[in-house]
This record gives C-alpha cells, sequence and structure tokens, in this order.
C-alpha cells in the first residue's frame, strides 16, 4: 500500500511539473526589417510597411514635393478604430522621424509646448541672461496638419482567419482647412488555425 501511495504522489509531481508554467530564457536578436508574424495582431512589420509607404506617398504629392520651402507640419491624433490596443503614438512618432528624414518637410512638436511655456517662465524669472533667454512670439505656425485612423476589419471562417487593417493618413492646409492630400495603406493577413495540444 505504501508503494502505491508513492508512486502515485511520485506520478502527479511530474505530471504537474510537466504542466506547469514555462519561461523565456534564451533570446537572441533579430533583423527588425525581418516580418514578425508571431499572432494575428497588430506587429511592428505592419506598421514599419504602413508608414513607409505612405510616407513616399506624401513627399511625392506636388504641396511637399514643390514647395520653395519645406512646410512646416503638425501631427495631432492617430486614431484607433480597432478592437485592438495599438499604441498610435508609436505610429505618429514613426511618421514624424521618417518625414523628418526626407528633408523635405519640418515638425512642431505638440507635445512639447507644454514644457517650452514652462521654459520661456522660467527662462524670463531673471534666472536667465538678456542676451540668452527666449520668450513668448518667437515661434512659427504649422502649414499642415497631419492626422487619420487606423481601421480593421477580421473575419473567420473555420479554421481560417484574415485580419485586414487599413491605415489613412490626411494632410490639411491649416489655413484653408481644405484637405490637400489623402492616402492610406492597406495590410491583409491571412492564418490558419492549428491544433495544440499535450
Amino acid at each position: 500500500m505504501k508503494f502505491i501511495l508513492v508512486s502515485f504522489f511520485l506520478i502527479t509531481g511530474l505530471f504537474l511539473q510537466g504542466c506547469g508554467t514555462s519561461q523565456f530564457s534564451k533570446g537572441s536578436y533579430d533583423d527588425v526589417n525581418n516580418e514578425n508574424l508571431l499572432d494575428d495582431r497588430w506587429s511592428e512589420t505592419d506598421m514599419q510597411k504602413a508608414v513607409n509607404n505612405l510616407v513616399t506617398k506624401i513627399v511625392s504629392h506636388r504641396v511637399i514635393a514643390e514647395a520653395k520651402r519645406p512646410p512646416v507640419v503638425l501631427v495631432t491624433k492617430l486614431q484607433n478604430k480597432t478592437s485592438e490596443v495599438i499604441d498610435t503614438q508609436n505610429v505618429t512618432d514613426m511618421v514624424i522621424v521618417e518625414l523628418t528624414s526626407t528633408g523635405k518637410v519640418e515638425f512642431i512638436d505638440k507635445e512639447a509646448r507644454q514644457d517650452i511655456s514652462d521654459e520661456y517662465e522660467y527662462q524670463n524669472s531673471g534666472m536667465v541672461g538678456n542676451d540668452t533667454k527666449k520668450g513668448a512670439g518667437g515661434q512659427i505656425g504649422s502649414d499642415y496638419i497631419i492626422n487619420g485612423a487606423i481601421d480593421s476589419i477580421v473575419k473567420e471562417v473555420g479554421k481560417d482567419k484574415t485580419v485586414y487593417y487599413k491605415i489613412t493618413l490626411k494632410l490639411t492646409n491649416l489655413k484653408t482647412s481644405k484637405i490637400e492630400w489623402a492616402g492610406h495603406e492597406q495590410i491583409r493577413k491571412n492564418f490558419r488555425k492549428r491544433r495544440v495540444g499535450l
């Protein structure tokens, strides 16, 4: 009887150990340009493809391409209309970086406005010399606003699933409120369920 109990507890312990949670213990670096399709959610590959193609379209439009000086642009908001949690700030940051690297556009940093205002207040408090202090009235206004949205459609039939994303950007003239350019990038990914068992 004692042998049976010991065997039972031993087998149960081994079974529970095998069913325990596993942890990732070893990793390696990968090229960020390699496609990432680990799951069916929004990925950095989707962001890179969409942003790179949209930036190419924007800078080739006549408003940017034929401008006598680089237009000053303000990126406002990218709406997430999908059912996923997507860091849209990450997407707009990449748009800013990629557009800036072309040298054809200049940006106003909306996120820094409060910091700039605080710095003006400090510099005009008497702590900074008159020859180097800055103040209100010297900033430039933006010519255009870039905003947009990310939409998605998910279809699932049997073992097959498709995930479709559409990323839309608009370039709006701040003086006239006229949309000077609008473009979208579409991504569709196909997935197939597989059985996961012990």
